[in-house]
């Protein structure tokens, strides 16, 4: 028991590593004036949507943790690590460096790594891939967000 609450602890904490660089490194001036779709969601859906998001991942992961040890398991929280470096560095890229294309090549590359990962866990804990899903269709949403922004705004590269 007290191991179960150990990894759901760690795993909650590394999700918040991930989140703190999104709140380090948030829309600003520069944003608000870039041209945006119409579609582009209301700024108060963003911390919403990540919050809940992050909570299904720390489950997602610390399930997939406290399976049976195994390859897959191993390969499954090497992916979810890479992504949470993928996840964390968009919004330095973005916001941070004011970098759309970059940004853009790296929110391509976390939409594969999640992929991957859930893949990865479908094989190892059906719920854990599950977990996953919003957090592929929320950035799947960013990801065509982070496109259009782009194309709209060609002066920023």
């Amino acid at each position: 028991m007290l191991g179960s609450l150990l990894a759901m602890l760690v795993s909650l904490l590394l999700v918040g590593a991930a989140a703190a660089t999104g709140a380090r490194f948030r829309p600003d001036g520069w944003y608000r004036a870039l041209r945006k779709p119409r579609w582009t969601p209301p700024d108060l859906a963003f911390p919403i949507a990540w919050g809940i998001l992050y909570l299904l991942m720390a489950i997602a992961a610390w399930r997939i943790y406290m399976a049976d040890d195994s390859p897959l398991r191993s390969a499954s929280l090497a992916v979810y690590g890479v992504q949470l470096l993928a996840n964390a560095a968009w919004s330095w890229l973005f916001f941070g460096r004011k970098q759309i294309t970059a940004a853009l090549v790296d929110i391509v590359l976390l939409l594969g790594l999640i992929t991957l990962a859930i893949g990865l866990f479908a094989q190892v804990n059906t719920l854990a891939a599950w977990l996953m899903v919003p957090y592929w269709l929320w950035v799947a949403l960013a990801l065509a967000l982070n496109a259009t922004i782009l194309r709209l705004n060609r002066t920023y590269k």
